[in-house]
């Protein structure tokens, strides 16, 4: 368990200070490069409780996957890292990161799904406040 922990503060921390890549901040479209994950996989458009999601699928499955709003707002960046990977102890350094303040982290469990079938644990670097997270319906 405090692996788990480190591993969300690790990408929390990497998500407020290290800021590489993705470049999407509060743009309407993602990179050129990312792709909507409903046309990869049969998944909806919008996934309520997270938005409509892009990777750019080089980076599977960790990603990361961005989030966005029903306004076109990017919301946030979400992390799928397998349990199997945890488990083994592996790292996972320099993921890309939107440049974006995060405003908070949520990690939990999937068991899997379209796309990341395999169980794994969702990391979510929040740029909007909680109740705004909530309101992802």
């Amino acid at each position: 368990m405090k692996r788990l922990v480190s591993l969300a503060l690790a990408l929390g921390v990497s998500g407020a200070v290290a800021c590489t890549s993705v470049t999407a901040q509060q743009a309407a479209t993602p990179p050129a490069n990312y792709k909507k994950v409903s046309t990869l996989v049969a998944l909806p458009d919008f996934i309520p409780g997270l938005g409509t999601l892009y990777v750019d699928p080089a980076t599977l499955p960790p990603g990361p996957f961005l989030a966005y709003d029903k306004q076109g707002k990017l919301v946030s960046s979400v992390y799928m890292i397998p349990v199997k990977d945890i488990t083994a102890h592996k790292a996972f350094n320099d993921l890309a990161v939107a440049k974006e303040k995060v405003d908070h982290v949520d990690m939990y469990y999937n068991a899997g799904h379209p796309g990341v079938a395999e169980p794994h644990y969702h990391v979510v670097l929040w740029y909007v406040s909680p109740q705004q997270a909530a309101a992802l319906k």
